[in-house]
Order: C-alpha cells, then structure tokens, then sequence
C-alpha cells in the first residue's frame, strides 16, 4: 500500500517528519487546528499522526477521502474513533512500547512520593514552616502493591517495586498466573487485591469494561488507608469516589497523572477544585510519557510503522485490524493472495446461478494448528467475494473493514478448522483452503472451492467435483467455462479466431461435469462464446 501524504497535527519530536521524509512521503504539519480546519484539511491526506490533543471522530475520518490510516505517537487510542475507521477500512496504529519506561518510572515516582508525604513536605518548606511530624512516613519494603493490567508498563512497574521490597500481586484478563510469575507478579482476581493491597496502580486502557473500575464500591472493600495511583487514564477511577474515600480516611492517600476532563480546571464536577487540592493527593498534568527520550521513541516509532505499512512490511502497533498485522509477513501474503483469489472465483460462480448467496463458509485442512492463518486466509476470502460480488467502492474496502461491510450486506460467514495428519498431498503447505457458499434458497450448496499454497505461490485445486491435478496457478485472468467433452479444441478455436492470446488451458477430472479454465492474456469475456457450445460460468481477473 502506498502512502504519499501524511499530515501531522500535534507536536511531534522533529525525527518522524525526517523519517517520513527521507521515505519520499510528503509530510505537513499543521497543530493546533480547530475541528472545521481539520475537516477541511484532512481530505487532502493519506496517513494521519497525532498525539492526544487532536479528537479524531467519526466526522475526521468520514472527511478524510483519501485516508487510509492513524498513527497514535503514544499508547491509548481513546481520542480515535476507532469503530468508525474500521468501518471506513482506516488502518489505526499506536506505539506499544514508546511511552513504557516514562510511564512506569513516573508510576514508580508517585509510589515513592506517597509514601514519603514527598510533594506536601516540599509545598510545607517552601511555605516558610518546618514541620517534620505531620509528614511521617511509611516505607515500602514489605507493603503489597496491587497492579491492574500486566502489560509492558505493568510489568516494568512491578519489576522496579520488587527491588523497593514490595510483593507485587496483579491482574490483566489476558494473562494466566503461570506468566506472570514469570515476572514476579502474583496473580489474584480483582476481589482478592482490593482485601490485600496497601497500594493500587492502574495500567489498563479505558474501554466499557474498564470505566470506573474503581468506584465507592471498590473503595469500601479496600483496606483502610489503601493508597491509589493513576498514570493510565481518567474515567478508569472515579475521582468523586476518590474525593469521598479521601475525606472519610478508607482511601490513606492518591496520585494521579490523568483526568476525566484534562485539564481538570475545565470540568463543571462539584467536587474536583477540592480534590486537587486535598492535603493527601497529588496531582501532576498527564506526565508519564512527558520525558525527551519517550517523545523520541514515539515519534521515531510512528514513522517507521507508516513506512513499515507503506512498503508492505510486517507490521506492529495496529490496533484495528489483528489479520492485517500478520498479512504483511513473507509466509502470510501467498495466503492472503489465495483467499481473495478463491473468494473472487467463489463470487462469480454464484453470481452466475443466479442466487444470492446468505452464507460463505470457510474450512481450513491442514496437519498442524493453523493459529492466525485461518482467520487470515478467511478474512482474505471474504475481501475477494465482495470485491468480486458487491456493488461498493473496492478503494473503500480491505481487510480491516469487509468483515462489517459482508454483515452489512447480510452475509453469513464461518470458519473452522480441521487438523488431520494426512490432509494434505505432497508439494503442498501445511493447509488447504475449501470455500463453501449457501443460497438463501433451502440452505442448498452452490459451490465449492478449494485452493492451497505451493512454492509459495496460490493455486486452484478443485471447484466442485472437479479437480485440477496438481493446481492451477492463480494469477492473470481467468475463465470459467462448462463444455462439451470436445470442448478443450473448441476453446483453442475460438480465441485464436478472436485474436485473443491463451496462455494456459485446463480440465477438470473426476467431475460429471466438463469444466475448463482457461488462462488470457487480457479479460475473458462472454462474447467469444456466444457462438458455441461453450458456457462461460465465471470471469476472474487476479
């Protein structure tokens, strides 16, 4: 895919513009735009970057003609509409690992800071007093800190907190115990870490499942005096709870970088001028990825993830689009280049009988565990038939959003799996490829058809009944023909008779029916049978 134009809206470390530059990619930078601006501007670019300042809604992205993807300089994705550019087959990226080690030194920072009363004293000192019994400490070697979320940054927390002499416990839903005591980390459900925390620090995105994930219920359950930290994001802590646990005394003490509304100063909540301000709380303004180095590493890293993207390499940080991820990888794209041939041969076949199809199933055979090739090979199958089969704009549509775009139009889709020792022949890869369509029609079969990889190469090897030996390569353009048992002679006569150049002919074997591919130098059409006793079933060019 290429990538021409890329537009920048927030401040970015000079290197992703150089990066994006040397590439051959035109970059503009452009912050601080109003949202009529960026509507206006953006239709005039490919690729977007933005850091958290610039909102890209739906109306962004609806605005945005000729874009095809959204670069995050940073981890959360929350200021993107991330549902309405999968819809418009936007590709969304962010970068997992750039901001890791700011965030977790600056959750590190907070622990300290509140078990030491660090920023209070200091406020005290510069007051004029010296006041060394109000601010009396605890130390952290022996307390149980409470990790939520053990990913990159979770992990890094825990690792630094061990060396203070804290147990670290935790939870993350996509974990098992067994890993993370890899780390360290004692694995607990939510329930058991609020009885046992003295120390709560969230590092989990904030999704439905996570918003106020802490709340007045959660607090009450916590022990007295538990000590919260939010370097994540606002919305995951209830901050009014907070401000009630903080003036009861259940909550001892809390640090927080992000805000419901940031700046905090801007939102109409009754309770948050006190809740700044409490004598136990302390707050800084969205910091933890606010160092030179992790602005760098973003910067650099979004950079070379658009280009990644624009020269059709593996790619990491897409947050959209998990089949897209692995497409790119050289033992991947024969399988991608395989479902959308087969989808598209699928599509013509069944347009050809006349009925719509409700229901597109796939099955992949194989002798080992296909992992993310059978939702990617299915994925690529579904592209094919509705860029084959569907009556939308084919620049609009890819493997990010034709899942939705085939449910819209009212499409079934399955996939499976089958594992078997002998299911394949030699010369092929580990799996084979079967297609198979329902009408709406009594759920009856239309058609069938079956692909595999070889050499790295697609390759046809049955439709229906009828086998093609060892495969016909999927690539040019191709005729599906029906005839007659002479048909094969027939064929040769009328395109030579039409000037139309063959470059490979095949029969089908094992079939009552006698089918033909034929393989053109250009587009097979109807007109060079309309005289014969050949009929074109389906015309398909790769």
């Amino acid at each position: 895919m290429g990538l021409k134009s890329v537009l920048i809206t927030d401040p970015l470390d000079p290197i992703c513009e150089q990066i994006l530059g040397s590439a051959g990619v035109e970059v503009t930078t452009k912050t601080k735009l109003t949202k009529e601006e960026l509507l206006k501007e953006i239709k005039n670019y490919e690729g977007l970057i933005v850091r958290s300042s610039t909102q890209v809604t739906e109306d962004v992205i609806n605005a945005g003609e000729k874009l095809k993807i959204v670069g995050r300089a940073g981890t959360g994705v929350d200021n993107i509409d991330t549902d309405a550019a999968t819809r418009s087959g936007v590709m969304v990226m962010n970068t997992p690992g750039g901001n890791t080690l700011s965030a977790a030194e600056h959750t590190c920072a907070l622990i300290v800071a509140l078990s030491k009363h660090i920023a209070q004293a200091c406020a005290s000192l510069k007051s004029g007093k010296w006041d060394r019994k109000t601010f009396l400490g605890e130390e952290l070697n022996g307390k149980v800190l409470g990790i939520i979320g053990l990913g990159r940054v979770g992990r890094e927390v825990a690792s630094r907190m061990q060396a203070f002499g804290m147990q670290t416990i935790g939870y993350d839903p996509m974990i098992s115990g067994e890993v993370s005591a890899q780390f360290g980390v004692e694995f607990k459900e939510l329930n058991e870490i609020w009885k046992l925390a003295d120390y709560i620090t969230l590092h989990v995105p904030l999704i439905p499942q996570t918003a106020n994930l802490i709340g007045s219920d959660v607090i009450a359950k916590c022990k007295k005096g538990v000590k919260i930290v939010n370097v994540a994001r606002g919305g995951i802590l209830d901050e009014e709870a907070l401000f009630h646990g903080l003036q009861s005394g259940q909550v001892g003490g809390a640090a927080l970088d992000v805000f419901n509304v940031e700046p905090p100063t801007k939102s109409d909540a009754a309770y948050i001028k006190e809740l700044i301000e409490h004598p136990r709380l302390i707050a800084t303004p969205h910091l933890g990825a606010s160092t030179a180095e992790a602005q760098f590493r973003v910067a650099k890293d979004i950079a070379e993830q658009f280009i990644d993207v624009a020269k059709g390499r593996p790619l990491v940080g897409l947050v959209n689009a998990p089949s897209l991820a692995v497409a790119m990888t050289p033992a991947m794209k024969p399988w991608v280049g395989l479902g959308e041939a087969i989808g598209k041969i699928a599509a013509a076949l069944v347009q050809s009988d006349g009925n719509p199809p409700i229901e597109i199933n796939c099955v992949l055979r194989g002798s080992k565990d296909p992992g993310q090739l059978l939702f990617l090979a299915s994925s690529s199958v579904l592209l094919g038939f509705m860029k084959q089969a569907s009556h939308r704009k084919l620049q609009s549509m890819n493997l990010v959003n034709v899942p939705i775009l085939a449910a819209d139009e009212g499409i079934i889709f399955t996939e499976q799996a089958l594992i078997s020792s002998d299911a394949t022949p030699d010369g092929l890869t580990e799996h084979i490829l079967e297609v198979v369509l329902k009408t709406v029609q009594n759920g009856r079969q239309v058609v069938n058809v079956t692909g595999s990889v070889k050499a790295s190469i697609p390759i046809l090897l049955a439709i229906n009944s009828g086998n093609f030996g060892n495969g016909v390569d999927l690539e040019g353009h191709m005729g599906v023909f029906l005839a007659s048992d002479d048909g094969f002679g027939q064929a040769l006569g009328i395109f030579k008779e039409h000037g139309k150049h063959i470059t490979a002919v095949h029969r089908s074997t094992g079939s009552p029916q006698n089918l033909l591919l034929v393989k053109a130098a250009t587009p097979v059409g109807k007109s060079y049978t309309q005289q014969s006793d050949l009929k074109l079933l389906a015309s398909v060019d790769f």
